[in-house]
């Protein structure tokens, strides 16, 4: 895989000339004309291809005939706060469909303009504004990629602490959108806990400033968490001041193996219980410890970092819960140096599989029940080849686990309904139990018609509420977290 510093990485080639699955709402010659007066504008070519997907693996397969979900017919590219607003402007007044996009990493469809219309490339906004090492804050635009952020950073000393599998792929902005998670979470927290203030731009072109004078700041709702995860369908993240970290300089690993995946997590648990909060603390169950590690056992991978004494203090209660199965560290250096690499998703999908990855999210008393649940209903389905699960996130009141299925269609099988019945059968196991739709990933496209269920209808108003008044003629990416849109029913399944 070619990845582009700085740049989106498309998962996969298209095979052939590209068609979209989805028609999509054309833009007006006028509108193009307006809209190429304000920023960088495309309105053909392999661009607006790019722009109709993401790492949805669904759609990975879909690319070997040719076909992108869905085309915009304009990719505007603005440079500035000021730009975002007047292409949005223009666009509400238009009533055409706007989706923001930059690194298009997501794996639910959320930044897909399943409608057509504007894609909005943010990654022209992208940067470190300023940083303030005495309060560790820092400025950031939302077109960064993670990797250019952290290298910024830490040439500064300083770390933000965020490390998702596709930090190379991704932007400051999804992760913003889609609540995200790195995997040193357990120590510094999901993209919510760092980010203190944001500007956004709402559909009407009117720019909201939100938090960052202070921490803590008791001035009514916090409105920062109305946008974090709202997926592009509130507004548009020009702007986010972030929590930031001294680069730290000391680090300890550790391995452990349980005869159990039920008994490694109540040692994770535990761990948590008495205040140990390592940067990583994954817990692989048999069939990924084989696969992943070579090691018939249920692997935990420890590792922290940061100051010495809150580090060995930290290992310390990691040791006294683990007990006696330690295993070989080597297996934290392969975790390591084997975490960001996707590689295999488009060799296995070429070779005819049907594949995902599905994480959730529970409270340590229902974790068991889940996890037995979803692993027994994924491995009925007919034609599933493998499903397994890890603990990827822990805290003080729960944990997320990230489950792992392959399936080989029978022939004459529609591989399209093999992936809606594992999707289903996950989901109905995680939300019967009581656990939550998405850990990190959002809901995007793929995870929407769960929304009523995963919120209940009352909450499920409140956000359609929200909706109508920020966004009262439904332009900003429709089609996505369950919302109705102007256009009709989202496209999927």
């Amino acid at each position: 895989m070619d990845v582009r510093r700085g740049e989106p990485t498309p998962p996969i080639a298209f095979a052939g000339p590209v068609t979209a699955r989805w028609p999509g709402v054309g833009v007006a010659e006028d509108l193009v004309t307006r809209l190429s007066a304000i920023c960088r504008v495309v309105t053909a070519g392999d661009e607006l291809a790019q722009a109709g997907r993401d790492w949805w693996p669904l759609t990975i397969r879909w690319a070997l005939s040719g076909t992108t979900p869905a085309l915009p017919a304009v990719v505007a590219t603005p440079g500035s706060e000021d730009e975002v607003a007047a292409v949005l402007r223009l666009c509400n007044e238009s009533g055409v469909p706007v989706t923001a996009t930059a690194g298009r990493s997501g794996v639910c469809g959320a930044s897909i303009p399943v409608f057509g219309g504007v894609a909005l490339d943010m990654t022209g906004l992208a940067g470190v504004v300023d940083v303030d090492d005495r309060s560790l804050v820092a400025s950031v635009l939302p077109g960064t990629f993670g990797d250019v952020l952290e290298d910024d950073l830490r040439a500064a000393g300083l770390t933000l602490g965020h490390w998702p599998q596709s930090i190379q792929l991704s932007t400051v902005g999804g992760w913003l959108a889609c609540r995200s998670a790195g995997q040193y979470s357990t120590r510094y927290g999901k993209i919510e806990d760092m980010v203190t203030g944001l500007s956004v731009v709402l559909a009407d072109g009117t720019v909201v400033r939100t938090g960052g004078r202070a921490p803590r700041m008791a001035t009514g709702p916090d409105l920062t968490q109305l946008f974090v995860g709202s997926e592009g369908t509130l507004g548009v993240i020009t702007s986010a001041a972030l929590r930031v970290h001294p680069a730290p300089a000391y680090e300890t690993r550790g391995a452990w193996g349980f005869p159990t995946f039920h008994a490694g997590l109540d040692a994770c648990r535990r761990i948590l219980r008495r205040g140990g909060q390592p940067a990583v603390l994954r817990l692989y169950d048999a069939a990924e410890s084989v696969r992943s590690f070579a090691t018939e056992t249920n692997v935990l991978v420890v590792l922290d970092e940061g100051d010495p004494a809150i580090v060995d203090a930290t290992m310390g209660v990691v040791r006294d819960e683990c007990g006696s199965g330690t295993l070989d560290i080597g297996l934290v250096a392969g975790w390591l140096e084997h975490r960001n690499d996707v590689s295999a998703l488009g060799a296995l999908v070429q070779r005819g599989f049907v594949l995902d990855t599905i994480e959730i999210a529970a409270r340590w008393g229902a974790l068991d029940g889940i996890y037995d649940a979803a692993v027994s209903a994924l491995r009925a389905i007919p034609g599933v080849v493998a499903a397994s699960a890890h603990q990827s996130h822990a805290y003080i009141d729960g944990a997320c686990l990230y489950f792992t299925w392959a399936a080989r269609p029978a022939d004459g099988a529609d591989p399209d309904a093999v992936y809606v019945q594992a999707w289903e059968a996950v989901t109905s196991a995680t939300l019967e139990r009581g656990g939550a739709l998405s850990h990190h990933h959002g809901v995007g496209l793929n995870r929407g018609r769960f929304m009523e269920a995963a919120l209940g209808p009352g909450a499920m108003d409140v956000l359609r509420a929200l909706k109508h008044t920020l966004d009262p003629n439904g332009i900003l990416n429709p089609g996505k977290l369950g919302l109705p849109s102007p256009w009709g029913p989202a496209p999927w399944p």
